[in-house]
């Protein structure tokens, strides 16, 4: 084997609770794609779950598996057709590449793609690993001042751009988030950026909501088992001084989204992002007759640029969001920090 600057090091998922580094060839980027030398990538709940589940709903790990998505790396090989990046740019790698010929992409709703090939969904290899292709156009030149780790975390925010704008956040809106985790956390901070004037949040874990009125949050509510979905309303409603416009569930359990429903003011809007059960009972009759919207988030289309702007720009921080920090050799530990939370982890990066 070659130094280790030269070996493509690689966190690869065999099988449910099957994590292994292993050294792999580096790849030759093809005509439209670059090649990558990987700086920064973020653990993602997702990568936690086939690592503890082997599955996320359909999408199961039947073949060795390239983890990892939340990533930015530096361009050090061009294929014959890229002009839109030199070697040694720094760039953020948004991990969806869609087909870009179904009605779904011309329409240009690319997440919805049914042949988009993403990172760290099987069957599709992921990039927590020191050399990576990537298709050219989905990748996203840092200005200098913008750093590595920003770079990667510009997908998790794209998660937060996509489902505020499905919910039309904007100037003076009332917003609860339900769920304190990394998702949660990022819609907390692109509400705040398109201008919502009050935004409250709820978790089950008392320091969550602590890191969010640290991000900004202006209330928080914890919630107690003892405790329904309509009194939870109630004290959303009682605490905020109003009945939210806009809900984004980051949870997906069967209880916050019977809160979300049953909080939101009539006429109001839900957006569903966590992955829960596949089938939930929730209050539909109460939604239909106060007239609430409930949609769908699912990842994210068109985001990266405004959510470049919002980092670069100085609106929005989500270094804060970094707990802990491991190099690559220390993947499995890494990924034992964000199962288990340790140390109050809210989002583990990786430097390969």
């Amino acid at each position: 084997m070659g130094s280790p600057d030269v070996e493509n090091l690689t966190a690869v998922l065999h099988k449910k609770d099957d994590l292994r580094l292993e050294v792999r060839p580096i790849p030759e980027p093809k005509d439209d794609e670059v090649l990558l030398r990987m700086t920064a990538v973020g653990i993602c709940g997702s990568d936690v779950h086939y690592w503890t589940h082997g599955n996320i709903g359909h999408f199961v790990v039947k073949a060795p598996m390239v983890i990892g998505h939340e990533s930015a790396g530096i361009v050090t090989k061009l294929g014959k057709n890229v002009t839109s990046l030199k070697v040694g740019d720094r760039v953020a790698v948004e991990p969806g590449v869609p087909c870009r010929r179904c009605d779904d992409c011309k329409r240009g709703e690319y997440n919805l793609c049914n042949d988009v090939v993403f990172c760290a969904t099987p069957p599709d290899n992921g990039n927590l690993c020191r050399y990576y292709t990537h298709a050219a156009d989905f990748c996203y030149k840092l200005p200098d001042h913008v750093s590595m780790e920003e770079g990667a975390l510009l997908e998790p925010l794209s998660v937060g751009v996509q489902a505020c704008k499905r919910g039309g956040v904007t100037l003076g809106s009332k917003v609860l988030i339900t769920g304190a985790g990394p998702i949660g956390l990022v819609n907390l901070l692109v509400a705040k950026a398109m201008g919502a004037s009050k935004v409250i949040m709820t978790d089950i874990v008392e320091h969550r909501l602590k890191v969010a009125r640290d991000l900004g949050a202006d209330f928080t509510v914890l919630i107690g088992k003892d405790k329904t979905s309509e009194e939870l309303a109630k004290e959303v409603e009682e605490t905020l001084g109003a009945k939210p416009d806009i809900a984004i569930d980051a949870c997906g359990a069967e209880s916050t989204i019977a809160l979300n429903m049953l909080a939101t003011r009539s006429g109001g809007k839900i957006c569903i992002i966590g992955h829960g059960p596949a089938e939930v009972k929730v209050p539909i009759i109460n939604a239909m007759t106060r007239e609430i919207d409930v949609r769908g988030v699912f990842r994210y289309a068109n985001c990266y640029p405004m959510a470049l702007a919002m980092v670069a720009s100085g609106n929005v921080n989500v270094k804060k969001l970094i707990t802990h920090n491991y190099k690559l050799e220390q993947t499995l530990e890494a990924f034992e920090t964000a199962k288990t939370g340790a140390g109050g982890a809210i989002k583990v990066m990786i430097h390969c």
